[in-house]
């Protein structure tokens, strides 16, 4: 492991700069939080009365069909049919789709269960809209079906308008009804993070996830992380981790969010030069490349690069050895203390559990040592 450099200033870091001991997480009452604030009433609207929350940190449609729906360029049924037809030559949009349309279709068997929530409010054109807070999918779920029955009349879908929507309730629900993407996860945490600081959208915004991107620049005021824990879920570090995912570019975080690609293969990336990010998102969707493979492929492409063939056969082992040894060091480089202990915890539970811990102990403790002696000679 590099060794420890002197601790510099955390956007992430709550201040003053006291570390407190770890507390437990707090179950969320999922009933409780979403019946906290007031129902003022409940209606029945159709779908074209009205508009998702441009900002929620979910996203659901492709971002060429999102930028002219939320430009109002046109209908939610025309995002709709757009969205069914891109869904043909996207295996990860159909997935998405399909699962839509059999929530639609319950509707119709069961009736709808659950509420969409929201408030009324005046939109970037001056219109008065129901705005969504949560129920976005079932939203979603009523236009595609309307579009696949060829339906000439709106449904009707059932809401409560809430006297103060908030992101914590938004996050709730989206986290309960199904389990994020990590990307989605990255703009959830972003997006309380936003909330706790009282920072709002633009709608002039160009980029949605520029919004999200800016929760990375500020400095947490104190208690702001303790806040946010029992609604994610998560560690401090893990959230941490999370909001670096932002790093990457809008369409590759398209793509992530899309084909879900785990957290950890997103971090391996992270952890790559810049210029090879959006390369490694692709290739990690089309060959479902995993952590380790990312590793070993960057590792291959800078040999190729050099103009070296290298058989596996005749590698020394002692390369072997080395190559690996840089891999596992070259992780801890761009983590904090925080990160590092976390990692070092996880890979001695995996150690133990898969019954490699004594003989990996044995040979770290000899090349200990070997380490110290050649340090003491000089």
């Amino acid at each position: 492991m590099a060794p420890s450099k002197k601790k510099r200033f955390s956007a992430f870091e709550d201040f003053p700069a006291e570390e407190k001991m770890a507390a437990p997480l707090k179950n969320i009452n999922l009933t409780e939080e979403l019946e906290s604030l007031p129902v003022e009433r409940i209606e029945r609207l159709k779908p074209g009365e009205m508009m998702p929350d441009r900002f929620q940190p979910r996203r659901l449609l492709p971002t060429h069909i999102r930028v002219p729906f939320f430009n109002h360029e046109m209908d939610c049924y025309q995002a709709a049919t757009e969205w069914i037809k891109f869904s043909q030559q996207d295996s990860g949009v159909k997935v998405e789709i399909d699962k839509l349309l059999a929530l639609g279709g319950s509707f119709d068997e069961h009736g709808q269960i659950k509420p969409i929530t929201g408030s009324w409010t005046n939109d970037d054109r001056g219109n008065f809209v129901f705005l969504i807070e949560t129920g976005e999918r079932r939203f979603w779920a009523a236009c595609l079906n309307k579009v696949i029955q060829k339906n000439e009349n709106e449904p009707l879908l059932r809401v409560e308008v809430v006297e103060r929507p908030t992101r914590q309730r938004q996050v709730i629900e989206n986290r309960h009804a199904e389990t994020p993407s990590a990307v989605e996860q990255a703009c959830e945490v972003a997006a309380l993070i936003l909330a706790e600081l009282n920072i709002k959208p633009d709608d002039h915004i160009h980029d949605d996830y520029d919004y999200f991107r800016q929760a990375r620049a500020q400095r947490m005021p104190a208690g702001l992380w303790d806040r946010i824990t029992p609604i994610m879920q998560l560690t401090r570090p893990r959230m941490v981790q999370l909001l670096n995912i932002l790093q990457l570019s809008s369409h590759s975080l398209d793509l992530s969010d899309r084909f879900r690609l785990p957290e950890r293969v997103l971090r391996e990336i992270l952890n790559q030069p810049g210029h090879d990010w959006d390369s490694l998102v692709r290739q990690s969707i089309q060959n479902n490349l995993t952590s380790d493979d990312i590793v070993d492929q960057v590792v291959e492409k800078s040999t190729a690069n050099k103009g070296k063939t290298i058989q596996k056969e005749e590698t020394p082992p002692e390369k072997h050895a080395q190559r690996s040894l840089n891999r596992f060091t070259r992780v801890f480089r761009k983590l904090d203390h925080i990160e590092q202990s976390e990692i070092l915890d996880h890979l001695a539970d995996s150690l133990i559990v898969n019954q490699r811990a004594e003989d990996t102990l044995e040979i770290l403790d000899e090349l200990i040592a070997l380490i110290k002696a050649r340090l003491t000679r000089q």
